[in-house]
């Protein structure tokens, strides 16, 4: 049995990956820290956390393994420095406190086009995060790169959703790397990942997940 640790439950991903870990046996718990409360569930600890400031020695943090979802967009945040805090800074702090309390393995739902030495923002800062996690020293670290995620989102994303839309239209026409990849495969490979804690650093391209 599994003891999971969930950041990012409330959003698209993160929300499939909630579902499909509460309902495997081979799950003990899952602890989900979010800003607001989830909905109570069998198995699911719950903790209302600020990102900003989360506690060191809290007992939720010993588990076996971490799935981080968490994400944003820029027009969403606000600023570049602000995504950047989403999408790097906490990830990369919950990796080392998870890790400092014994997690092992740890599973980042990150992005197509992860570089570091990109020139588009985005894909630098998904980039980033992927190298300095490798310097946290989990044994298993995997880095799960999805191209278009399809699914329905509580947050509106317009351009997003408008290029997933396209390439639903044109899907047959697509290389499987540009394919639109729905939201519970993108979670069932990410629980997968973090189960079986294979040792090594795996990256998951957007073609393998469909």
């Amino acid at each position: 049995m599994k003891q999971l640790m969930l950041v990012g439950a409330s959003g698209l991903v993160g929300s499939h990956v909630l579902q499909q870990a509460l309902a495997d046996p081979a799950v003990e718990r899952v602890v989900a820290p979010t800003r607001r409360p989830l909905t109570p569930q069998p198995k699911l600890i719950n903790p209302q956390v600020d990102f900003e400031r989360l506690p060191q020695d809290a007992d939720w943090w010993p588990v076996d393994a971490v799935i981080c979802t968490l994400g944003t967009t820029i027009r969403v945040a606000g600023s570049q420095a602000a995504f950047y805090k989403v999408d790097h800074d906490h990830p990369l702090e919950v990796a080392y406190l998870a890790r400092r309390h014994g997690a092992r393995a740890f599973a980042l739902n990150s992005a197509l086009g992860a570089d570091t030495a990109s020139r588009v923002f985005y894909s630098r800062t998904k980039g980033e995060i992927e190298r300095d996690l490798q310097a946290v020293g989990y044994p298993s670290l995997t880095l799960v790169r999805p191209g278009l995620i399809g699914g329905h989102r509580t947050q509106s994303r317009p351009m997003e959703q408008l290029a997933v839309n396209v390439s639903r239209l044109v899907q047959p026409l697509l290389p499987r790397r540009y394919r639109v990849v729905p939201a519970e495969r993108i979670a069932h490979h990410l629980l997968q990942a973090a189960l079986a804690a294979t040792p090594g650093v795996h990256v998951l391209p957007s073609e393998a997940l469909l």
